[in-house]
């Protein structure tokens, strides 16, 4: 197996971080001054979600269609047909506009009641965003470079498409116009841990090792915005090792490589309509993903007696394609559909996750301004490894949404 280069790696990662300072320095000697005064906005809402699943899924989220926590053999969330309620996709956010000599500080902090990782399945506060940005350069936790955030159907159900590239890291980056329609972003993001779902060292599927990552994950983005809406290309490359901490006859030490490619664009059709399409593909990306089990699989090599188990990027590639429709100022519909393939590795247990679909149709009504209701059917399906299990759920979801928002100064 190859030994990982930590000296390489290392300087790697500081001109990554040196060319992007450079640029941010550059850009920031180029910003106005701000003429604005002091803002804050404090904004949310309260939603509740109520609805019926008629098949079964793993009871932490049975108020979503995440077909990877549908059941991978039979019996194993008991029987059919259960009603859900709750108000955990409800949220809180403060966001702060502060002129400087260098332009606004910006800043969002903002939360939601949908409880993740060890607060799985509960109803509390957890952190989205805590985020500021001056000049071309921000810094915290906010979207990840490699997801488009504007893909997300104007949906009820709460976690979305299975193939959408759906992340929160922690990361520096620097943003420019490169002319009126032409924009660009260079970001170093949090390496192996996931701002939803816990620890990237949990997702890896090789027992005694240490996951180890020597670099930060580095992404970009470039996207052209015109009338008819825009197009946007993502990338991502990163580096993951794993140490074999056991003194034993076995050297399982390894790393792999993850990269992907992110194609997306919105497409505007007259005045009522809205396309959103996704195509992405790549390699142990599958923590970046909105509904992936693992990036790194195990892969067999028993002719050699010293490793072996080899460690495996999983290839994976997804898509996502929704209309939003607009009927007249109170009602609108989203339909839809969305999948995900991943490439199993030899390893993996029969019952590991492969593939995934979801899709879903709505029905939406807004009475007066910051009120919302109406009604989802979702569809999700779940396809394992190898024992040809494969399995459909179906629920249905009505949701009640109130906004509010008060600035402050400005």
């Amino acid at each position: 197996m190859t030994k990982h280069n930590g000296r390489t790696s290392r300087h790697s990662m500081w001109m990554a971080l040196a060319l992007t300072l450079t640029m941010t320095s550059a850009a920031w000697a180029q910003t106005p001054q701000s003429t604005t005064k002091p803002e804050m906005t404090i904004y949310g809402f309260a939603m509740l979600d109520i609805g019926q699943n008629f098949k079964t899924i793993n009871p932490n989220w049975t108020d979503t269609m995440r077909v990877s926590k549908l059941p991978s053999f039979n019996g194993q969330y008991g029987q059919d047909n259960s009603t859900f309620a709750g108000v955990r996709q409800s949220r809180l956010g403060v966001k702060a506009a502060v002129p400087t000599s260098m332009g606004d500080l910006k800043t969002t902090f903002e939360f939601e009641l949908f409880g993740v990782g060890v607060d799985e399945g509960q109803t509390t506060f957890r952190l989205r965003h805590a985020y500021g940005e001056l000049g071309h350069f921000g810094a915290g936790q906010y979207w990840s470079v490699f997801m488009d955030p504007d893909v997300f159907p104007n949906s009820l159900e709460y976690w979305g498409p299975t193939g959408m590239v759906f992340f929160r890291n922690v990361q520096v980056r620097y943003f420019r116009d490169m002319g009126t329609n032409h924009h660009i972003t260079l970001a170093l993001e949090r390496p192996g841990a996931s701002g939803d779902q816990g620890v990237y060292a949990d997702r890896i599927e090789l027992d005694g090792i240490v996951a180890r990552f020597p670099s930060p994950d580095i992404t970009g983005a470039y996207s052209y915005t015109d009338k008819w809406g825009y197009v946007r290309a993502a990338g991502i490359y990163r580096r993951v090792n794993w140490d074999d901490t056991l003194a034993d006859a076995f050297d399982l030490s390894g790393h792999a490589n993850g990269w992907g490619l992110n194609l997306s664009t919105n497409v505007k059709i007259g005045s009522s309509d809205v396309v959103r399409v996704q195509y992405v593909f790549g390699e142990g990306i599958q923590n970046y993903m909105n509904d992936s089990p693992v990036d790194i699989g195990v892969q067999t090599n028993f002719t050699n007696p010293v490793t072996p188990l080899l460690g495996k990027a999983l290839p994976i590639q997804a898509s996502v394609v929704f209309l939003d429709h607009k009927w007249n100022d109170k009602w609108t519909t989203s339909v839809g559909f969305s999948h995900q393939d991943n490439e199993n590795s030899d390893g993996q247990s029969p019952d590991a996750f492969r593939r995934g679909m979801y899709a879903l149709g709505n029905l939406l009504y807004t009475p007066v301004p910051n009120v919302m209701m109406g009604g989802e059917f979702q569809w999700g399906r779940r396809e394992n490894n190898s024992d040809g299990w494969q399995y459909d759920g179906y629920k249905l979801q009505f949701s009640f949404k109130y906004n509010f928002s008060h600035k402050i100064g400005g």
